[in-house]
């Protein structure tokens, strides 16, 4: 399956890079740090990385801000709301929410490859409200009902 993607460079995105895929068969494409400055994450810290670009979506599809593996292994880097969705109907400036959970601070350069952007078709649901649900075997167990 194939779809348009069109990018846009913010200001604060001039000079660097589109995303783009690192390999023939990678599902994402990596997004760069639009940061003026260096950006030191403490321990622990939550920020919001921009990424000097706005997005346009063919309608039927969204864009996913993921983790790039390489980040979250050696420094314990993640994405907060991972998977963070982005709308085929939102303009705005693609940002990335980190949070260091790595036992080091970690420096976010401008330029440095932070996340991973996956476009995706979506399905949307029809919505029917109603007084009983069918049943099934497992019903409302969860949460380590089936045990190990």
């Amino acid at each position: 399956m194939q779809t348009t993607l069109k990018i846009q460079f913010l200001e604060n995105g001039a000079g660097l890079p589109p995303p783009r895929y690192q390999s023939d068969h990678a599902s994402g494409m990596d997004l760069c740090a639009a940061v003026a400055g260096p950006v030191t994450m403490a321990r622990g810290e939550i920020v919001c990385i921009p990424t000097g670009i706005a997005i346009e979506l063919e309608p039927g599809f969204e864009a996913q801000v993921r983790a790039r593996s390489g980040l979250a292994l050696k420094h314990g880097l993640a994405i907060v709301n991972a998977p963070g969705t982005i709308d085929a109907d939102y303009r705005g400036e693609v940002r990335v929410i980190m949070v260091n959970l790595g036992a080091e601070a970690f420096r976010v350069e401008r330029g440095m490859r932070i996340a991973q952007l996956v476009v995706q078709p979506v399905c949307r649901a029809e919505i029917i409200v109603t007084n009983a649900l069918s049943g099934t075997k497992r019903g409302a167990g969860g949460f380590g009902h089936t045990g190990r």
